[in-house]
């Protein structure tokens, strides 16, 4: 408790950085993967893309990311062993927030999409073990989140299958793609729109007073996607497309109004990720500061400080500016190859699979929700499609990322009790 009193805004202070550091480290791997699609696919430029992650991470993290922001904070680990022994709370999510960010840091150096939520999870397991031992963590929900890491990237993957083999169907594989993307089109718009409204609507808007029973809120969803199919039927007939044009021009306008539903997808996967992922770096932040405000004191349900939200979304929007490219590069390009219509394929279907996770609380891993949807479009073009030297690599970067972020956490865990002498 001393260490509190006495350095309760030096606690602050670190806490604010190291969360800043985590956030960049989100920011130059998470939403790096979460525009890498759009990107890959010449849909956005990269300057495109870090103006959209502004502003829809911002919207996705103060709307719709409470529900995980609490998991994160309060799930994975009991907070009642802590409760005599604060400082070691405190200096716990400390280390948690610096072991994930440089792990994180580490990864998108060499280009390797890993998961934010690994990373933030392993490095709170790690410091709980050594801080107060195994009773410390709720191995149950430690389990339903790994068991979500393999169901999450099965279910994106088979959305994104069933998407783009509906749009070969429907438009691609027919006598005229050209007409029949007037006639679909608006309706992918349409869908994309209503997984966007649904989890503003059923969960954000509880956090600014307004609360939608169920049914009024699946009526307002369904609305807004009529009136975002209509906006993209009235855009689409616009497009001055030559409909007399051989077959290949038919199909390379085909891609280009595909390119212009990127954007919302592009969108859409932002706020998704926002609502979902933005909890790994303000979840531990927010404790650490209730605790220091509190005088020790580990509430149950406590309000997250103005400031926090910001500096998070800052430090994302840093970290894709500066970093993000490689990441954008392995899964725009590595993983296989992307046009605009498998792009959106992939995009719409981990926005799909996020925005469900995020409505039920648990904290999934952005990163292999899209690299399985990524996944789902290059199987549905046969296995040759894919570069499996590029996912093999993925896949050994994910097994690492739960031990490398808990041994970190406890390395940093035992410098600090030494540095404050706890």
């Amino acid at each position: 408790m001393d260490i509190i009193a006495s350095y309760g805004t030096v606690l602050i202070l670190i806490a604010a950085a190291v969360g800043f550091f985590m956030a960049y480290g989100i920011g130059a791997n998470d939403v790096a993967n979460a525009m890498g699609t759009s990107v890959g696919s010449k849909a956005l430029t990269i300057k495109q893309a870090i103006f959209i992650a502004m502003i829809f991470e911002f919207a996705g993290a103060y709307l719709a990311g409470g529900e995980v922001t609490s998991t994160i904070r309060k799930g994975i680990i009991d907070a009642a062993p802590f409760a005599d022994i604060p400082e070691l709370m405190v200096l716990g999510m400390i280390s948690s927030l610096f072991a994930a960010g440089a792990w994180l840091l580490m990864a998108s150096f060499l280009g390797w999409p890993v998961s934010t939520t690994h990373s933030i999870i392993g490095a709170i397991i790690g410091f709980a073990l050594v801080a107060v031992g195994t009773e410390a963590i709720q191995w149950g929900k430690v389990g339903g989140i790994v068991g979500s890491w393999i169901i999450t990237p099965a279910i994106s993957g088979f959305i994104a299958y069933l998407i783009f083999m509906s749009a070969q169907k429907l438009i691609f594989n027919t006598d005229a793609p050209l007409k029949n993307a007037k006639r679909y089109v608006p309706l992918y718009m349409g869908l994309a729109g209503f997984i966007m409204a649904l989890v503003t609507i059923k969960k954000g808007l509880k956090h600014v007073g307004v609360d939608l029973g169920s049914a009024e809120g699946y009526a307002l969803s369904v609305g807004v996607a009529i009136v975002v199919a209509v906006i993209g039927k009235i855009a689409i007939s616009r497009l001055n497309i030559d409909p007399k044009a051989d077959k290949q021009m038919q199909f390379n306008n085909v891609e280009k109004v595909f390119a212009v539903l990127m954007v919302l997808t592009a969108c859409c996967m932002a706020f998704a990720h926002g609502s979902n992922d933005v909890a790994n770096a303000i979840g531990p932040l927010a404790a650490v500061v209730n605790i220091v405000e509190n005088n020790g004191e580990i509430a149950k349900k406590a309000a997250i400080a103005w400031w926090i939200l910001p500096l998070g979304g800052f430090g994302i929007v840093a970290g894709l500016a500066i970093l993000g490219k490689k990441v954008i590069k392995t899964i725009g390009e590595g993983i296989t190859h992307l046009t605009p219509s498998r792009g959106f394929a992939a995009e719409l279907a981990a926005a799909s699979t996020v925005v469900i996770a995020s409505g039920t609380g648990m904290p999934i891993s952005t990163t292999q929700t899209l690299v399985g949807a990524v996944l789902g479009v290059g199987m549905a073009r046969g296995i040759g499609a894919l570069n499996m030297g590029v996912i093999r690599n993925i896949v050994v970067s994910w097994v690492i990322t739960l031990p490398v972020g808990a041994a970190l956490a406890i390395v940093i865990f035992y410098v600090l009790r030494t540095a404050f002498g706890v």
